[in-house]
């Protein structure tokens, strides 16, 4: 089967400095893989590599999205082509509504009253985008942002971070649903693990000492760090 993302001996430099270091990574069609690793070890940035941020700088490498080596193209290019992007921490901006921002990124604008409703984000629409919102509503706002894009691949950014457990249970049953309606692949980056319980996923790995290790069904990884800790993953050899 081919992937519909594939990371060749990636190396990234963040002012600098070098974060990540011939990492190699494959998501495939209509699955979700899930990237574990302790803080500091570079998930956020593998994201922001893939999506071409500025100053993440790729010195070594191949991002390949659906056969096609985008290294050279610009953030706005890669989302167009149908890469979406859930971030751990959205900036807060004032002066246009969450209504607005949705329908500037929506694909499909008949789509949106649904998500809105089932986000509970009804009473959300007309204030500015995350000003004053909790962390809970800020994270079902972007994602009802990023599912509006209609992507073929979603980053999720360590979504269970700083929301309860209610919210975390509301955004998996959308992420749920909207994979299987719309046959997403997704790469989902979590710290904690606690996505598992709401999120169906088919693989995992670890992402420690700036190598990929321990592909294996997510829970039987997620049950080896709680038990180990990321220690474990230093010495694993399931690659």
């Amino acid at each position: 089967m081919d992937s519909i993302l594939k990371i060749e001996d990636l190396t990234v430099k963040v002012d600098g400095k070098e974060i990540l270091r011939d990492l190699n990574l494959e998501i495939f069609p209509n699955k979700t893989l899930v990237l574990f690793g302790p803080n500091g070890s570079g998930k956020s940035t593998l994201i922001k590599a893939i999506m071409g941020f500025e100053n993440y700088v790729v010195t070594k490498g191949k991002i390949i999205y659906r056969g096609d080596v985008i290294n050279d193209l610009p953030t706005d290019e890669r989302a167009k082509k149908g890469i979406g992007v859930l971030f751990q921490n959205p900036p807060k901006i004032r002066g246009i509504s969450l209504r607005q921002m949705v329908d500037l990124v929506s694909q499909k604008p008949g789509h949106k009253d649904r998500l809105v409703e089932t986000l509970n984000l009804e009473g959300l629409m007309d204030r500015d985008l995350n000003v004053n919102f909790s962390g809970g509503e800020v994270k079902r706002s972007e994602l009802l942002q990023v599912l509006n894009q209609h992507p073929k691949l979603l980053l999720l950014d360590e979504p269970e971070s700083g929301v309860d457990i209610e919210n975390i249970a509301i955004m998996g049953k959308v992420l749920n649903g909207f994979i299987r309606e719309h046959a997403v692949s997704s790469l989902i980056i979590t710290h904690t693990g606690y996505v598992l319980d709401y999120v169906q996923a088919q693989h995992a790995c670890v992402l420690i000492d700036r190598d990929i290790r321990c592909y294996d069904d997510p829970r039987k990884v997620f049950e080896d760090i709680r038990q180990y800790g990321y220690e474990k993953c230093r010495t694993c050899r399931r690659k």
